[in-house]
C-alpha cells in the first residue's frame, strides 16, 4: 500500500480554513524567531562594542599612586588669589564656601546611617564600584540604556575631589579606576568621614554656601553634627544630591517659599523611608518621624550683606573662568562631539568656577596697580564733570597696551557699591560716529578706494526709505574733503563711503569680525553712522588699538597667567596677532585722526589737556575720534598714542538724553583729567610720534577734487582741472587722474552742482581751447572760494558730532 502510494502521482493539496490559519501562525512564529535572533545578535554585538569601548578607556587610564590619591581626596579648600601685574594682591578669590572638617567620632551615627541608606546601601560590602553599574555604562555607550547612575559613595568622593561631574565616558573610567584604588588604601570609615567632610550641603541661614556636615548642622539647625536628631540627620543626608534645590534657604539667607521648600521636604521623607527600608528605623519610628515637622528646627534667617570685591576682581575672574574651562576640557581630552552636549559644557563651566575658587591658584592679571589706582582716583575726583545738573552720568574706560592688547587699567563705573554694571566690559552701546574710521574710511583706504585728501559728497541725501540724513540740524553742505569730514564727523560722507564699499564688493564683515565685532546685519544703511551696532568700550577700544598698532589686532586680555599651587603654569597668555589693515592704512588713519583732536571741531579735549598739562601734548601725538549717538544718549572719546589706546564712554544706563555739550565739552574735560592721571602714573606711555609708513603712496592732487590734474570731458567740452595742490596719502594705487565723478558718492544733480561750483559760467565758451584756459583759472579761483565756505560751515557746528 505504501509502495503504491509512493509511486503514484502527487495530488493537489486541499487546505481548509483552519489549515491556512495554522500555516500563517507557524510562518509568523518563524519570522518572529528570526527577528529575535537577529536582534539578539545585534544586542550581543552592541554589548561587545560597548564593553570594548569601555575597555579601551580603562586601558588609557593610569592607576593613581596611593599616597597622592589619598592626598588629593582628603585635600580641602585652598585659597586662590588674584594679583596685579607686579604680583601684589588684588584679592583672595571668593570661595563662598564654609567648611569645618571633623573627625568620625564627631558625626552622628544617625547621619552616617541616613547617608549610607540613601546614597550607597551596599557601601560596607563593595570594593569601590558596583559591577552592574559598569555594565550599564557599557550598554549606554552604544545607546542601549543609560551610561550613568549607580555611583557608590567612593565614586562620588572621587568625582567631587578629582575628576568632576562631566558626563563623558573617559571621566567615568577615571572615576572607576580611582575608586577601586582608593578602597585598597583607605578604610570604609575613612572614606565615609571624608565624604561627609567634603560634600556640598547647599546654603546656611546667611545665604552662604556650605560644605561638610559640621557646617550643615551648624548652619541649618544651629548644633554640632554629633548632636543631630534622626529627622535632622535625614534632612541633611538628602541634601548632597541637589544641594541648592533642597536647601531650605535662598541665596540671601531667607527661607524659601512653601512651593520651593517642598522639594527638600519631599527628599527628607525619601531619606526616612530609605532608613526604614535598610533596617535603621523600626516601622513605628519611621511613621513618627514622617509626621514630624522638620521646618520648626530650621534656624531663623540671618542674612549678611556687603561685597568687598569690585569691578577689577570680577573682570579678571570672568576671563579666568574661560581660561580654566579651556584648560580642563583640554586636560580631560573632551571631544568636539561631547562639547555639543549642553550638559557637558555646563558641567565643565561649573568645574572651572569651583577649581578657581578652591584650587589655590594664582591668577596674575595684566593690570598695572599704579595706573589702575590713578584711574579710579581720577573718576572719583573728576567724574562730576560728566554730570549736567541731573542724575549721575555713568562712564566706562579701557586702557590697552597697543603692542600686546593687555589691559593696563580700566574704569568700570562711577561707584561699584551703587551700580555694579561694568561699563567697560559688559555694557553694550551704539558706537555712534566712532565706527566711521573703523568700518567706513579705514576699510576704503585699505582697499585703495580713497586717499587722505579724497573729496566726498556732503550734498543733501536720503536713505532708501526717503528719510533725510542729518548731521545735527544740517541736511548737508556740499562737497567736502576727508579730513574735514572726519573733523566735523558729518554723516553723509560716511554713508556714501559705505555704499562705495558695498558696490565694490568689499567684504566689510571679514574686517569687523577679525576685531570681534558682532554685527547681525551688514545691509543696514546707517551702519557706518553707528546704527544697528552695539559694542562694549573694550571692543571699540580694541579696534582703535588695531589702527594705532600698524593695523595689527591683538585681542585684549586681562589674565596674564594662572599658576597651580605646585608652581605649574596651567595657562600663559600667548599673543595671536591678526593683520586687519595694512601698515599704510594704519599710518594714514593716524595722521587723519590727529587732525580730529587738534582741530577742536567736535571735541574740546586738546584745549582742556593743554590747560591741565601742556607737557603731554608736547611729548607725543594724541589721535582720536568722538561719537555721539542719536538723541545724545552716548558720548564717546577714543584716544591713542603710539604706546596706548584709551577708549571712554559716558551716558545714562536708561539711554536718557545728556546735555548738548556732553560730547564736545563734559566728557573731554573729564577724560583730560583721566589722561593726566595716567600720565602721572606712567609718563613713558606718552612718548613718540605717529609717522607715515614707507609703503604709503604720496600723490599730488588738486585740493578741490582730490584727484591728479588732468582733462575732463563735460557736456562735450574739455576742461583742464587744476588749481591749488595738496598731498594725498594712499595705501594702494595712488590718486586717480581727474574725472567727472571725482567725489565719493553723490547724485548726478550733485555732480552738476559741484562742477558749477568749480567752473561757474565760464563752461560755455565756443572754443575748446579758450574754454580750457578759462576753466583752468576758474577752477583755481572757485576751489579757493569753496574751501572758505566749508571753513565757515565748520564754525557753526563746533559743539556737535554726527548723530
Amino acid at each position: 500500500m505504501s509502495k503504491n502510494k509512493k509511486n503514484s502521482p502527487k495530488e493537489p493539496l486541499n487546505f481548509t480554513g483552519r489549515d491556512w490559519i495554522s500555516v500563517l501562525l507557524r510562518s509568523m512564529k518563524l519570522m518572529i524567531n528570526s527577528i529575535t535572533v537577529i536582534l539578539g545578535l545585534i544586542g550581543v554585538f552592541g554589548v561587545g562594542v560597548g564593553l570594548g569601548y569601555i575597555g579601551s578607556l580603562f586601558d588609557s587610564v593610569e592607576v593613581p599612586e596611593s599616597t597622592e590619591l589619598v592626598s588629593e581626596v582628603t585635600q580641602l579648600t585652598r585659597i586662590s588669589t588674584v594679583t596685579y601685574q607686579d604680583g601684589t594682591l588684588v584679592s583672595e578669590v571668593n570661595s563662598d564656601l564654609l567648611r569645618t572638617p571633623v573627625e568620625s567620632a564627631q558625626i552622628s551615627d544617625y547621619l552616617k546611617q541616613a547617608v549610607i541608606a540613601t546614597e550607597d546601601e551596599t557601601f560596607e560590602s563593595h570594593n569601590g564600584v558596583v559591577p552592574k553599574a559598569v555594565i550599564r555604562a557599557a550598554l549606554g555607550s552604544v545607546g542601549l540604556g543609560s551610561s550613568s547612575g549607580g555611583s557608590t559613595l567612593t565614586q562620588q568622593l572621587i568625582k567631587q575631589q578629582l575628576v568632576g561631574d562631566a558626563p563623558t565616558f573617559s571621566r567615568k573610567a577615571n572615576e572607576i579606576v580611582s575608586a577601586l584604588a582608593l578602597e585598597r588604601t583607605m578604610t570604609k570609615e575613612e572614606i565615609l568621614t571624608t565624604y561627609l567632610n567634603v560634600s556640598p550641603f547647599g546654603r546656611n541661614n546667611q545665604g552662604k554656601n556650605i560644605a561638610g556636615v559640621e557646617e550643615a548642622a551648624q548652619g541649618i539647625f544651629g548644633k554640632p553634627a554629633s548632636e543631630l536628631t534622626v529627622p535632622q540627620a535625614a534632612f541633611i543626608a538628602g541634601l548632597p544630591q541637589s544641594p541648592i534645590v533642597y536647601s531650605p534657604y535662598s541665596s540671601d539667607g531667607s527661607l524659601k517659599s512653601a512651593e520651593n521648600m517642598s522639594y527638600g521636604l519631599a527628599r527628607y521623607k525619601d531619606v526616612l523611608y530609605n532608613m526604614y527600608r535598610a533596617g535603621y528605623l523600626t516601622r513605628e519610628e519611621y511613621e513618627t518621624y514622617q509626621a514630624y515637622d522638620i521646618t520648626q528646627d530650621f534656624l531663623a534667617p540671618n542674612p549678611v550683606t556687603g561685597d568687598t570685591k569690585d569691578f577689577l576682581y570680577y573682570a579678571v575672574m570672568d576671563e579666568a573662568k574661560e581660561r580654566m574651562y579651556d584648560y580642563l576640557v583640554t586636560r580631560d581630552k573632551v571631544s568636539e562631539s561631547e562639547l555639543k552636549n549642553d550638559e557637558t559644557v555646563a558641567a565643565y563651566r561649573e568645574m572651572a568656577a569651583e577649581e578657581l575658587s578652591l584650587g589655590g591658584y594664582i591668577i596674575k592679571s595684566t593690570v598695572n596697580k599704579t595706573i589702575y589706582d590713578a584711574m579710579q582716583a581720577a573718576t572719583a575726583n573728576y567724574g562730576y564733570l560728566l554730570d549736567d545738573g541731573g542724575a549721575l552720568v555713568e562712564t566706562g574706560s579701557v586702557l590697552l597696551n597697543n603692542k600686546t592688547g593687555a589691559v593696563l587699567g580700566f574704569v568700570g563705573g562711577r561707584d561699584y557699591s551703587q551700580n555694579q554694571n561694568n561699563h567697560a566690559f559688559s555694557t553694550l552701546r551704539s558706537p555712534a560716529s566712532t565706527i566711521k574710521p573703523i568700518l567706513a574710511y579705514g576699510i576704503a583706504i585699505d582697499q585703495g578706494l580713497m586717499g587722505s585728501a579724497s573729496v566726498l559728497s556732503d550734498y543733501p541725501a536720503t536713505f532708501s526709505s526717503g528719510e533725510q540724513i542729518m548731521h545735527v540740524n544740517s541736511i548737508g553742505t556740499g562737497k567736502i574733503d576727508l579730513q574735514t569730514a572726519l573733523n566735523r564727523s558729518v554723516n553723509i560722507p560716511a554713508f556714501w563711503t559705505y555704499k562705495l564699499l558695498q558696490q565694490s564688493g568689499v567684504d566689510v564683515q571679514s574686517y569687523m569680525e577679525k576685531m570681534n565685532y558682532q554685527i547681525s546685519n551688514y545691509d543696514i544703511e546707517s551702519l557706518p553712522l553707528g546704527g544697528g551696532v552695539e559694542v562694549s568700550v573694550a571692543t571699540n577700544t580694541n579696534a582703535y588699538q588695531t589702527l594705532a598698532n600698524g593695523g595689527v589686532y591683538n585681542e585684549r586680555y586681562i589674565v596674564e597667567s594662572i599658576t597651580a599651587p605646585d608652581g605649574t603654569v596651567i595657562y600663559q597668555h600667548i599673543a595671536e596677532p591678526v593683520q586687519v589693515y595694512s601698515k599704510a592704512t594704519s599710518s594714514i588713519m593716524m595722521q587723519l585722526l590727529k587732525g580730529v583732536i587738534s582741530s577742536g571741531v567736535t571735541t574740546n579735549y586738546a584745549t582742556w589737556m593743554q590747560s591741565i598739562n601742556p607737557q603731554i601734548m608736547a611729548k607725543t601725538d594724541i589721535v582720536g575720534k568722538t561719537g555721539t549717538s542719536s538723541g545724545a544718549a552716548d558720548a564717546w572719546l577714543m584716544l591713542a598714542t603710539p604706546q596706548i589706546t584709551l577708549g571712554t564712554w559716558a551716558g545714562y544706563d536708561d539711554n536718557t538724553r545728556m546735555a548738548d555739550l556732553a560730547s564736545y565739552n563734559n566728557n573731554p574735560h573729564y577724560v583730560a583729567y583721566l589722561s593726566n592721571a595716567i600720565y602721572q602714573a606712567a609718563p613713558e606711555l606718552f612718548e613718540g610720534r605717529f609717522e607715515l609708513d614707507d609703503s604709503v603712496i604720496s600723490s599730488s592732487v588738486v585740493a578741490s577734487t582730490g584727484q591728479r590734474p588732468g582733462s575732463v570731458q563735460v557736456n562735450g567740452f574739455t576742461y583742464n582741472v587744476s588749481g591749488a595742490m595738496t598731498t594725498s596719502y594712499w595705501a594702494k594705487n595712488g590718486a586717480p587722474t581727474a574725472s567727472y565723478k571725482f567725489m565719493i558718492g553723490g547724485t548726478d544733480s550733485d555732480y552738476a552742482t559741484a562742477w558749477n561750483s568749480l567752473f561757474g559760467s565760464q563752461t560755455r565758451k565756443n572754443s575748446s581751447s579758450s574754454s580750457s584756459r578759462s576753466s583752468s583759472s576758474g577752477a583755481s579761483r572757485n576751489s579757493s572760494s569753496s574751501e572758505t565756505s566749508t571753513s565757515s560751515d565748520t564754525e557753526t557746528s563746533t559743539a556737535n558730532d554726527g548723530e
